[in-house]
């Protein structure tokens, strides 16, 4: 069964129904979210707060578009307001109780150098720190190409912007990223 023919038995007044358009499109979402927020406790968050929006509001979802994109618009904006809650209020530091290594440390590799650790240690932070400094539209525009694999079609869908828009956002997010990470290119 389809989404629309899913979306159509919920609205029909089988509820229960919903349940399968959560378990199709939650590890979609929760990676959008994840890649936006970089915490895993905001990225459940937007999820939970994603579908509930979506189960409430269902009646006046409109099937121009695909039910994918929809649920992808509604979290992308609660992602737009929890960065927007973010940037109001200023970020505890991050205190480590475990002695469990930095994440960018955890990946897996036949056997790193001393140097590689430290190189992908640098990119990751200076990854994180740029991706920081992108405008919402530009993570969401670069998230949803590079790491999620989207059209340019679906973007400005998601977006609610047209493909030039979405374009020149993915291209601006592109350009800080090289222009961040070119010294360590160069370094290498």
């Amino acid at each position: 069964m389809d989404d629309a023919a899913v979306v159509a038995r919920v609205r029909a007044g089988e509820k229960d129904c919903f349940r399968l358009l959560v378990e199709r499109h939650s590890h979609e979402v929760f990676r959008l979210a994840f890649r936006m927020m970089a915490n895993e406790q905001d990225a459940e968050e937007v999820v939970q707060d994603t579908f509930l929006r979506a189960y409430r509001s269902l009646d006046r979802f409109e099937s121009r578009s695909t039910f994918s994109t929809w649920i992808y618009r509604i979290a992308t904006n609660r992602c737009y307001d929890l960065l927007d809650q973010r940037k109001s209020r200023p970020e505890p530091l991050a205190i480590s109780d475990s002695n469990e290594p930095p994440l960018e440390e955890q990946i897996p590799s036949s056997s790193p150098s001393p140097d590689r650790h430290l190189l992908s240690g640098e990119i990751a932070a200076r990854l994180r720190s740029v991706m920081g400094q992108l405008t919402a539209s530009e993570r969401v525009a670069f998230v949803l190409r590079h790491f999620e694999g989207r059209s340019i079609d679906e973007i400005a869908a998601t977006l609610q912007i047209g493909q030039g828009a979405a374009k020149n956002s993915i291209h601006r997010a592109v350009q800080k990223l090289r222009q961040e990470l070119e010294p360590l290119r160069v370094a290498r």
